[in-house]
């Protein structure tokens, strides 16, 4: 009987976010897409929104707007969230809650704070990453996933130092039970001081990591990234390496996100994501003509 020797990965570069606005003018913090890194295939944005504590009537978010041709995983972490969109879906994400959206074909979106959450104030934290579709989805119908913070499967080493919640894939015996177009691993993971995890990813998968809070060693090489930096990975091993220094003054809070490389070409305008030109041109015309429907309730 042989047994598998997996390899670690090294880091190929460290990237740093910037600060940008969106919709009715929220404060993200996003590593890509930007002018020297437009995406890293399947993925093709990753914003970080907030941390912002919002004032009373104060509170702000995206309105009505369309996507066309990936999917969108937002990943609430503080605070309140309303969504709609022209296929009739209405839904709430609190903290701790992931929306799993495939505008395949196209809609309509609005994303916003939940009422009550927007009129008495508060803090709002959280994530949304873009995920391209391959060519034969683009145009799939729209659909919806939308998973409780209860629902997600969490674990935790035996040493107690690190956690992790999987968000998509799998991670310390637990997996995820979201079903993907595009596969990925969305990983969670808290690492408190002297945490050390070794997270199997396949040759075949681009992968990074984001920092939340926190500073960390990354990869075969250790390399150090802190708050609001991306950590991207060579396609060099199997596995992943994070750790916590055990002189840490605080936890690491880090998401760990891979997928395999559609190898497809990319067309982007605003939000719509296509492979063609033409298509994007279609996808224009289909939302300026009403095609894409409208949130009217």
């Amino acid at each position: 009987m042989t047994t598998q020797i997996r390899t670690m990965r090294t880091v190929a570069g460290i990237i740093n976010s910037v600060e940008t606005l969106e919709g009715e003018g929220m404060l993200v913090r996003r590593p890509f897409p930007k002018s020297a890194f437009s995406h890293f295939d399947p993925f093709l944005l990753l914003d970080e929104l907030g941390p912002v504590d919002f004032e009373p009537g104060q509170a702000k978010g995206a309105p009505d707007h369309p996507h066309r041709g990936f999917e969108t995983v937002s990943y609430v972490l503080e605070g309140r969230l309303e969504h709609k969109d022209s296929q009739g879906h209405a839904g709430q994400l609190g903290a701790g809650d992931v929306q799993w959206m495939t505008a395949g074909a196209g809609v309509v979106h609005s994303e916003m704070p939940e009422r009550e959450f927007a009129r008495s104030g508060g803090r709002l934290h959280g994530l949304q990453l873009w995920v391209n579709l391959p060519r034969r989805d683009k145009m799939m119908k729209p659909r919806y996933q939308e998973i409780s913070a209860e629902q997600i499967p969490t674990a935790q080493t035996d040493d107690g130092l690190v956690t992790v919640k999987a968000i998509a894939g799998e991670a310390l015996g637990v997996k995820s039970a979201i079903a993907m177009q595009t596969p990925i691993m969305y990983l969670h993971f808290t690492l408190q001081p002297g945490g050390t995890v070794v997270q199997p990813v396949p040759k075949e998968y681009n992968a990074f990591t984001y920092v939340l809070d926190g500073e960390g060693l990354f990869g075969a090489d250790k390399e150090r990234a802190g708050d609001g930096q991306m950590v991207l990975f060579a396609q060099d091993g199997e596995e992943v390496a994070i750790s916590n220094p055990s002189d840490a003054r605080s936890p690491l809070d880090v998401l760990l996100i891979a997928g395999v490389p559609l190898n497809e070409p990319v067309v982007r305008y605003g939000p719509f994501v296509m492979n063609t030109e033409a298509e994007i041109v279609q996808a224009i015309e289909d939302y300026r003509n009403g095609r894409m429907g409208s949130i009217d309730f």
